[in-house]
């Protein structure tokens, strides 16, 4: 298929609308990942067909296929923030119940986008810094809003005597790794030897929550 085969069916973007290709791009990204299931289907050829354009005019946009990725992992961490954020919103009015809330948005957002959800967390994506446009500060902020929503809840339980930590930006690092490791269990094993309350139970010993009345 030729240059001119690719971008014949596809309407050149007005003068000042090279954004909304940049999105398009990353859309082409996601819809992919979601079909696939496989990082490696994600090459520049592959999201250019599917985006309808010629694979070179990818760069004016990014400069290689790590920095595409990164985009649709910044988009899948905005998603995942909007699902917090809305658990939040809508949990009982005490630290604790939007504490939980956080908790149980988050596991359900890995289990509703599993795809979007292992790629954000690492994968074949993923290079050595140096090795692309990629920078290890890209790297180690991509889910720092997530993060801090998390640390502030826990610190909100602090303050009104429901946990008994005394580390809430740790502490919230621990429930983290906590909420991940359950949800790739989940992702991995179709049967898991856990008890039915497992979700409470991390939670309540990872945020240091006083036992209920």
């Amino acid at each position: 298929m030729t240059t001119a085969d690719v971008t014949a069916g596809r309407a050149r973007n007005r003068r000042g609308e090279g954004g909304r290709l940049r999105d398009e791009i990353v859309e082409a990204a996601v819809e992919l990942l979601d079909e696939t299931g496989d990082e490696r289907a994600l090459t520049l050829r592959s999201i250019a067909r599917k985006a309808g354009i010629a694979a070179p005019s990818i760069y004016r946009h990014f400069p290689d296929q790590p920095a595409i990725m990164l985009a649709v992992v910044r988009g899948a961490f905005g998603e995942l923030n909007q699902a917090l954020r809305a658990a939040i919103a809508g949990a009982e009015d005490t630290p604790r119940a939007r504490l939980v809330a956080l908790c149980q948005a988050y596991l359900a957002f890995a289990q509703s986008r599993p795809q979007r959800y292992r790629t954000m967390f690492g994968g074949l994506w993923m290079p050595t810094p140096g090795e692309s446009s990629i920078t290890v500060e890209d790297l180690t902020t991509i889910g720092d809003e997530s993060l801090r929503l998390l640390a502030d809840l826990l610190a909100d339980c602090v303050a009104a005597g429901v946990s008994a930590s005394v580390d809430p930006p740790g502490d919230a690092v621990a429930v983290w790794l906590g909420l991940h490791g359950l949800a790739h269990q989940r992702a991995v094993t179709h049967r898991l030897p856990t008890p039915p309350d497992i979700e409470e139970r991390i939670i309540t010993a990872l945020a240091r929550l006083t036992p209920l009345a």
